[in-house]
């Protein structure tokens, strides 16, 4: 009897599954081929792994990346490199040093493979899924443990089918495809689900193109996003020279999917998301007339070849408005050396660019700040008020072909404004990369006198005592829906010159929408957070749960959890609830003091009773968790419920 066609998402689950079973909304184990970390998160990592006593990462590939905080302004960033180049030669780590690139963009030219399954310390650890492989974000313990060789936990997704079809017109890009998504589905329309990109439009998309689209389905909340190994992955993997590790891997014919979501590339045109969250989209040509103080094109959303190279033919011979503060940014070494040879560079910097380095930066608010109450246009996949840097900024979010056209004529503008998009339309991939791998520093073979270096501002990872029997609290902060982990701990120069600090980062947790949250939790002792829908979005930054952990929170009660951060919670000992009756949020307020009793037991039974003492009410709390999640946060994380496990 033939086995059932499966789904590409399957195929690879079915493949590298160690526990579960692959049915939607159940709890499954994956073993991991492949790990990525990056300087600000890694950093924590790498603090949990050394905590396990293992001498070498048991995966096939596990890589470091040094590309979020490059500023040099005083020790703390080059201590924390320095920690990290010492960390990966110990344990068999491959290093990506500072400047080499984005990390995500850097690993699905150089290191990914069809196929195979990916976990990395960052949200966006889905791009990768341009060339068919199975890349999931995660927090940076969660990371630790996979390079330990444990398996990654997660509820089988759904696995939602999205169907392109169509020709796209000229000045529509593959941004305008997921701004579409987004303005359909919602920054939480994607949770608990993998996008599964099939049919004839896909055509339409080189792999750069597809990475950006998967990129931005982190925005949606989606598990990850994936799109076939097809003929344009082999042709891309000939031009990287890695065609041997290429794999040809699709969805069987008669495939079943969980849903359909189909978008018409005829139908669209440019978009713009509006400030301040992704899925407030907009076509370009609705927006009343928006005078624009800066542009940004880079991240590793946009920062391909053919991005800048598009770009650069917008603005070839003329000069960027002398209102905008216009910045450029490759997402590769490689990339910036082919677009100097060719070019591009020369037009984007003659026409008035601010040439930055190969790194994130501006995208999460290092470097590039606007100026205050400016609008900003990025081609980066977040808008959260002050990630720029600027609080009270206006990020909008765009195509390198409108955030061109806007840095040329001085408001938010559609490409076809500032000249015939027929002309740059033609620039796809490159038919073959500059390879230099040099920037790649590898492990010796033996890393077990490699001394480990550390710096003034690297402290122990904090652990969480196991769970207590009864917690009476007061409610330290409330928040509405669609918090992000910007908003725990704010992106930015001051948080990741800290993120090896945990002592020092808890003191500007909720600092932006809440500076006196520090100072009253710390007066109170212990304490609850309440929080409304898709609570923890964005960022895969666990500092988000570790630092009110540290700070005294035991529990959170949210009316629902952005995936990463509750796996973030769960494995710092902080408890995920979640409101039965939704209505019940509107009863409580900050300060209000809740009792919890018997609460390991009342946590077994997924359900926690919560009687508010100032109010003198009681409502019922769900415990969302599996049967292994339940005894990780009974024990008080994942550090030491694995170390319990293996005595």
């Amino acid at each position: 009897m033939s086995a059932a066609p499966q789904t590409l998402t399957e195929k690879i689950i079915s493949s590298r599954m160690v526990g579960g079973t692959m049915k939607t909304g159940q709890e499954i184990a994956l073993r991991m081929d492949q790990t990525l970390t990056h300087d600000v998160t890694g950093t924590m990592g790498y603090l949990a792994f050394e905590t396990l006593g293992i001498p070498r990462v048991k995966t096939e590939l596990s890589v470091s990346y040094i590309d979020h905080n490059l500023v040099q302004g005083d020790f703390k960033n080059m201590d924390d490199h320095k920690y990290l180049q010492s960390i990966a030669q110990k344990y068999g780590i491959v290093l990506s040093r500072a400047g080499n690139g984005i990390c995500h963009t850097l690993h699905f030219h150089r290191h990914a493979i069809p196929g195979k399954t990916l976990l990395g310390s960052d949200s966006h650890t889905p791009t990768i899924g341009a060339v068919g492989m199975l890349a999931i974000g995660a927090g940076g313990l969660d990371v630790a443990l996979a390079m330990a060789g444990e398996p990654f936990f997660l509820k089988m997704p759904e696995v939602v089918e999205v169907r392109l079809t169509g020709k796209r017109k000229p000045g529509v890009t593959a941004k305008d495809v997921i701004l579409e998504l987004l303005r359909r589905m919602s920054v939480k329309g994607g949770l608990g689900k993998i996008l599964e990109y099939t049919g004839p439009g896909l055509a339409e998309f080189d792999i750069s193109e597809r990475s950006t689209i998967a990129n931005m389905g982190a925005e949606l909340g989606a598990t990850t996003s994936i799109f076939p190994s097809d003929n344009a992955v082999k042709a891309f993997f000939k031009a990287q020279q890695r065609e041997k590790d290429w794999v040809g891997m699709e969805a069987d014919k008669g495939a079943v999917y969980g849903s359909l979501i189909e978008v018409n590339l005829s139908e669209l045109e440019p978009l713009v998301a509006c400030p301040h969250m992704p899925d407030n989209v907009v076509r370009v040509k609705d927006l009343p007339r928006t005078k624009v103080d800066q542009v940004f094109i880079g991240s590793c959303t946009n920062a391909a070849y053919a991005d800048l190279a598009k770009a650069a033919t917008i603005l070839e011979g003329k000069t960027v408005h002398p209102d905008v503060s216009f910045s450029v940014s490759a997402g590769t070494h490689q990339m910036l050396e082919m677009l100097m040879r060719d070019g591009h560079m020369q037009k984007l910097i003659a026409a008035g660019a601010r040439l930055m380095e190969c790194s994130c930066g501006a995208c999460v608010g290092l470097g590039q700040a606007p100026s205050s109450g400016a609008v900003s246009v990025r081609t980066s996949p977040r808008n959260f008020k002050g990630r720029s840097g600027t609080f009270d900024a206006n990020v909008y979010l765009a195509s390198p072909e409108v955030a061109a056209a806007s840095a040329l004529l001085g408001y938010i503008a559609e490409p076809a404004e500032a000249m015939d998009p027929a002309r740059y339309a033609s620039f796809r991939d490159p038919d073959s990369y500059i390879i230099n791998d040099n920037m790649f520093l590898q492990p010796p073979a033996d890393g077990s006198k490699v001394e480990i270096i550390r710096g003034p501002n690297i402290k122990p990872m904090p652990i969480s005592d196991p769970m207590p029997q009864r917690v009476e609290a007061s409610v330290a902060i409330k928040r509405p829906d669609n918090v992000t982990t910007d908003d725990i701990i704010p992106a930015g120069a001051t948080f990741s010159a800290l993120r090896s600090n945990v002592p020092a980062i808890s003191e500007i947790t909720f600092g932006r929408v809440d500076p006196e949250f520090v100072g009253r939790i710390k007066k109170l002792g212990t304490g609850f957070i309440v929080g409304g829908e898709n609570y923890g979005q964005g960022s895969s930054r666990e500092h988000a749960a570790i630092a009110p952990m540290y700070l005294g929170i035991k529990a959170v009660l949210a009316k629902s959890l952005a995936r990463i951060h509750k796996a973030n919670l769960v494995n710092f000992g902080v408890v995920p609830l979640i409101f039965a009756d939704k209505t019940a949020y509107d009863g409580i307020d900050q300060g209000d003091v809740l009792v919890m009793e018997n609460l390991p037991d009342q946590v077994r039974s997924r359900k926690v009773t919560v009687r508010n003492k100032t109010k003198g009410t009681s409502f019922d709390m769900l415990v969302e968790l599996s049967d292994r999640e339940v005894e990780v946060i009974i024990a008080g994380g994942n550090l030491t419920y694995v170390k319990n496990k293996s005595k």
